[in-house]
């Protein structure tokens, strides 16, 4: 049995809120075909739009004259997306750990943590500019 060929992807998205719905979409519904379930897939869905929002709101700071880079490659049992904000960067380990008794009430993180939930490999790079996502299937 052959295995389908992977297929790869690279956007440039304005930094609006609105604007990465419909990739996010084209990339689920790759995924889709490809088998993946749509249990899995709800993971990918919420782990790439929460990283795509962070990049427009926290790295952008929602500058139109900025854009969000996402490039990756999805398979049968692998998807991988890397998405690069225009913004100065982050050091995520500054990111109060929202599942700590005592940060229960700081707003933030939220949103990493619902990334690392879903996702087998989550890297931060270039000063935290950019984010790696990687889900692979047993």
């Amino acid at each position: 049995m052959t295995s389908s060929p992977k297929k790869q992807f690279k956007r440039v998205l304005p930094s609006t809120l609105t604007a990465y719905h419909d990739f996010v979409q084209e990339v689920l519904s790759v995924l889709e075909e490809f088998g993946w379930s749509k249990e899995i897939l709800f993971g990918v869905h919420m782990a790439l739009e929460e990283s795509i929002s962070n990049a427009v709101r926290h790295g952008n700071k929602h500058d139109p004259d900025k854009s969000v880079h996402v490039e990756g490659e999805l398979s049968e049992n692998r998807f991988y997306a890397r998405i690069c904000d225009e913004g100065s960067g982050y050091d995520p380990t500054e990111v109060p750990d929202c599942c700590d008794v005592e940060n229960l009430e700081i707003p933030g993180g939220r949103g990493l943590a619902l990334i690392k939930a879903y996702m087998t490999r989550v890297e931060h790079c270039e000063n935290g500019k950019c984010v790696v996502l990687e889900k692979l299937l047993d």
